[in-house]
């Protein structure tokens, strides 16, 4: 049964991008738990890029160096690194998503964290309802 009732969005403040010879952007983060389910990095094409690791987590990486945005932006795919100290856990590759705007919903829960509460359609399908009985007062 699935249990996690809010969708996480956690800010990286430490991440590296790193170029190859090919002109191919590898991107270096902390390791989070779980394994990705069909990740996508969205990217506004100026400082802000969003890896959306699965539906529950997403990864956000602000202040993005001028020089690494136009090789971004024109990337197709990215390989994600993810590290615990210098052991890589993961790698895994996704595609770029270039965006107008990305945009975060959520509440700030902490200082690099925001949280967004699931819709009550989404938490009746995540608990498995499969009969509903409402309570009214008789008049």
């Amino acid at each position: 049964m699935e249990d996690q009732y809010y969708t996480l969005i956690e800010k990286q403040d430490f991440y590296e991008i790193i170029e190859n010879k090919y002109g191919e952007l590898a991107v270096f983060i902390d390791a989070r738990s779980g394994v990705p389910v069909n990740p996508v990095l969205e990217f506004d094409g100026k400082k802000t890029a969003l890896l959306k690791r699965d539906q529950h987590l997403a990864v956000r990486l602000d202040n993005i160096d001028p020089e690494t945005r136009n090789v971004l932006a024109e990337s197709e795919f990215v390989m994600i690194v993810e590290l615990t100290g210098d052991v890589v856990e993961r790698v895994y590759g996704v595609p770029v998503d270039n965006v107008e705007k990305i945009v975060f919903k959520g509440r700030q829960t902490r200082a690099d964290e925001l949280v967004k509460a699931k819709t009550r359609a989404e938490v009746l399908a995540s608990f498995g309802a499969v009969k509903s009985w409402t309570g009214r007062i008789k008049k």
